[in-house]
């Protein structure tokens, strides 16, 4: 696989998330090579770049922030057009509830269905450019479905492990791409070890979760959108699903980043972040709320949510930071309220979300409840995906 040569880019390199070593950013890289944690890509932030200059506002995907990604030659770009979903006002639920000013950030409306979509089309894109001829994933649904849409784009050979219980829709799609599927008995874990053992040659490029370096970059546009679409200015309390937790360290990495551009002032009051999990699968929680140590011998159970079944995420570290820099917390919520907040938000405001996206709203009608969020606050959801896929989860349930 070849290796780039540094071009005129503000990527730099990339650090350690754990000891903060720097690696190289020009070379093909996966976990730290000092404590095998994730990488996270640095810029140069400190030369001048206005918002006006950083910004190609003719340009209604992700990579209309492409001056902050870390693609070096455009050519190698995989795009469906990802990115620049809509943000919804939810009037008749804000004003049933009493929250004066509540809105959703709908990430089904992204290519293949999901938010993945960002993340895939960033490692993807990257994985081209870096020489990778195929990519192997483990995944609870949507992510494999994007990694098996982004690869067929590139033209790489797809290998997607998933639990044998996985709605048909995300295998059906994933064979339509051309994807090569193992399903596997028990949850995202037991698929990353299958994943392990199909790819002990090391032929495949890993693009699991936080086990290369991209996805997360092309999550954290998620962050510049809000702040766009808001007009630069946050909301009070952002509320996110978070599985293996990228789109919730990616967000907050580009408030950050935002900052030190000037974009936003470097005074702004960040949002407190809310990290939403399943009941049957909460280790983010758990371990929050000191019943555990860490993740790494926690035992999960399936949800409806499959995006939530995540029992041992990588970037847990990573997720709590955020929590504690934004004050922020984090809760679960049971599938029975999963299915509560699906049939209200389709028939008070006409959005079939994912369940994931679901638990966002009733963690927030939860949190109004109990005074943590203020009536008079600015609440964003975050919704993850289509319900359409999860049909065989849900139907019949309602």
């Amino acid at each position: 696989m070849q290796t780039l040569l540094a071009t005129a880019s503000r990527l730099q390199q990339l650090h350690c998330a754990a000891c903060h070593a720097p690696h190289s950013a020009f070379s093909l890289q996966r976990v730290s090579s000092c404590c095998a944690q994730p990488l996270v890509a640095d810029y140069d932030l400190s030369a001048p770049l206005t918002r006006a200059a950083g910004i190609q506002a003719t340009e209604n995907s992700m990579w209309r922030y492409a001056a902050l990604l870390p693609l070096l030659d455009e050519a190698n770009r995989v795009s469906l057009g990802e990115g620049w979903t809509p943000m919804l006002a939810l009037p008749r639920l804000a004003a049933r509830y009493g929250f004066l000013d509540l809105r959703l950030k709908d990430e089904g409306q992204n290519p293949t269905g999901s938010f993945k979509a960002r993340g895939l089309s960033m490692a993807i894109s990257k994985a081209k450019e870096l020489g990778v001829t195929g990519c192997i994933i483990p995944t609870a649904g949507n992510a494999g479905v994007a990694m098996a849409a982004y690869c067929a784009r590139a033209g790489l050979r797809a290998v997607v492990v998933m639990p044998r219980h996985t709605p048909q829709a995300f295998r059906e799609e994933c064979y339509w791409y051309g994807a090569e599927v193992h399903l596997v008995d028990g949850l995202i874990n037991d698929c990353a070890a299958r994943v392990r053992e199909l790819n002990a040659a090391g032929e495949l490029l890993d693009v699991s979760t936080l086990k290369e370096p991209y996805r997360l970059e092309g999550k954290k546009t998620m962050g510049y959108e809000l702040a766009e679409q808001l007009g630069w200015r946050l909301p009070d309390v952002l509320l996110y699903p978070a599985g293996g937790g990228t789109g919730l360290i990616g967000i907050w990495k580009a408030l950050r980043e935002m900052q030190a551009l000037g974009w936003l002032p470097a005074t702004a009051q960040l949002p407190r972040m809310v990290a939403v999990q399943a009941a049957n699968c909460c280790p983010l929680v758990e371990t929050r709320e000191g019943r555990q140590v860490n993740c790494q011998a926690y035992m999960g159970k399936p949800t409806i949510a499959n995006g939530l079944a995540v029992p041992r995420p990588l970037g847990e570290p990573l997720m709590l930071d955020v929590l504690d820099e934004s004050d922020g917390l984090a809760l679960a919520i049971t599938d029975e309220q999963m299915l509560e907040g699906l049939r209200e938000l389709g028939k008070e405001e006409g959005l079939f979300v994912a369940p994931e996206g679901a638990a966002v709203w009733m963690a927030a009608r939860h949190l109004l409840r109990t005074g943590w969020i203020r009536p008079e606050e600015q609440v964003l959801l975050l919704n993850t995906g289509s319900a359409q896929k999860y049909l065989e989860n849900i139907v019949g349930l309602a």
